[in-house]
């Protein structure tokens, strides 16, 4: 597709990256000429020095012919004012990355009356993200497939766990769980998971399964998946209301947020009556000993400081037993925190890029692909793709044991209508499936491209 980027800022250049890698073709457009310079010469993509509320501007930078506009500028009105220029061509399907409050809860009339095929909010991205993970906590993080009834999750193996030195296949032959692991971080390795792979402790397990099977095999394997019932919450900004409102509405979770700005406390204590709003640093340890957190279930760490939110996540995890969940924007940081085992990290730019890149793909499915949702796992070392099966497909009707697969592939998980199964040797794929794939492989569009020529 011919696609638009107005913005080169961290969203911008992380959409604009993955978007280039599944060939797309780029154009990026940014008023800072460094920034145009620093996007092109990474990657193979063209940009244009300018303002894109000047519709001279997008005419240079192909909105005549565009397929899709993305605006991720730092101002929502700019955006949505792209979004609506970029709708002269008719055919210029629209993006705009929107974070105020006021215009979340008008996402719908927005998009009806402006006609934006999308709005997203980093921050309300990120906390969805957040409150997934709360609700398995023994998981690093959660993704959905097959319209939510599929989850691929991943998890440590520590050495007190009954699948340490077990192998997959007596999953299913012992324990007896309808789950399927389908890929394994091992240090600097990565493995694509079969029947005799044998799982370390220390390993990063990814498995797929529904809800109430995951539930079940954490429970097998002798983890304690007990529902979190007090979060603790460091700081008091957007990601934490939004995540504070989606927890104490659920009805079950008891909310603790620490800000240091007494005005902020106010507003937070006016629309989120149900929340605990304290008015403290959480980096001074004491107060966080003062309202409890080696007595959380959850600990969230939300200050605007990256090496803060880690340094808070460490502290958590020494004195607690809680979830321990931090945001951090800068890839340095984050890589940082996850060879210090700083619990889960979400990044708001990298939480938003993603579901602009899974909408772009929904998209480009209605064109040239079958790829319904695409997530990349292991560091953007592998990835986790569901194809929608189409009738021309030469893997219909064939037993998955006679298909020539390629290599670092496999076929973990099948959908058909309210179920979902694991596929064995013998299992045959049908047109109007959807069927989840793990690889090493890049570039997959069509399920076809499994088969290895």
């Amino acid at each position: 597709m011919n696609i638009i980027i107005v913005g080169c800022g961290k969203i911008g250049v992380s959409i604009a990256k993955q978007l280039r890698e599944e060939n797309h073709d780029i154009v990026v457009v940014d008023k800072n000429q460094d920034k145009i310079d620093e996007a092109t010469s990474s990657f193979d993509i063209m940009g244009i020095v300018g303002n894109g509320t000047d519709y001279n501007i997008l005419e240079e930078a192909g909105v005549d012919t565009a397929n899709l506009l993305i605006a991720v500028t730092g101002s929502d009105e700019l955006n949505l004012l792209c979004c609506v220029l970029a709708m002269q061509n008719d055919n210029c399907h629209t993006i705009a990355r929107v974070r105020e409050p006021l215009y979340s809860r008008q996402y719908d009339l927005l998009k009806k009356r402006l006609g934006i095929s999308m709005l997203i909010n980093p921050e309300l991205a990120s906390a969805d993200e957040m409150a997934k993970i709360l609700r398995y906590p023994t998981a690093i993080k959660v993704e959905t497939f097959a319209k939510g009834k599929v989850e691929l999750l991943n998890f440590k193996v520590t050495e007190d766990q009954v699948i340490d030195n077990m192998q997959i296949m007596d999953i299913h032959n012992i324990l007896k769980c309808n789950i399927m692991v389908c890929a394994i971080e091992r240090g600097n390795e990565i493995i694509i998971a079969s029947g005799t792979t044998i799982i370390r402790r220390g390993d990063i397990v990814y498995f797929l399964a529904s809800g109430k099977d995951t539930t079940r095999f954490f429970k097998k394997i002798g983890i304690k998946s007990k529902h979190v019932k007090n979060v603790l919450v460091a700081g008091g900004g957007k990601i934490a209301f939004y995540l504070s409102k989606k927890l104490v509405e659920s009805g079950s979770i008891n909310v603790h947020i620490m800000e240091k700005d007494r005005e902020r406390c106010e507003f937070l204590s006016t629309y989120l009556p149900q929340a605990v709003i304290v008015n403290g640093d959480a980096s001074d340890f004491d107060q966080l000993l003062g309202e409890g957190i080696q007595n959380a279930d959850g600990f969230v760490a939300l200050t605007n400081i990256d090496e803060e939110n880690v340094f808070l996540a460490l502290l958590a995890k020494k004195h607690s037993n809680a979830k321990v969940i931090s945001k951090v924007n800068r890839l340095t940081i984050e890589n940082m925190a996850e060879d210090l085992d700083a619990g889960s990290i979400i990044s708001p730019t990298y939480t938003a890029a993603n579901y602009i890149i899974k909408h772009v793909r929904a998209m480009n499915n209605t064109l040239n692909s079958n790829v319904e949702t695409l997530y990349k796992i292991i560091d953007g070392n592998a990835e986790a793709l569901e194809f929608n099966i189409r009738d021309d497909s030469e893997v219909v009707g064939v037993p998955i044991k006679s298909l020539k697969l390629k290599p670092q592939l496999l076929i973990c998980m099948i959908s058909r209508g309210n179920e979902n199964f694991i596929p064995f040797g013998d299992s045959v794929i049908e047109e109007g499936d959807s069927v989840i794939v793990v690889t090493t492989q890049k570039g997959l569009d069509c399920i076809d491209d499994i088969i290895d020529r």
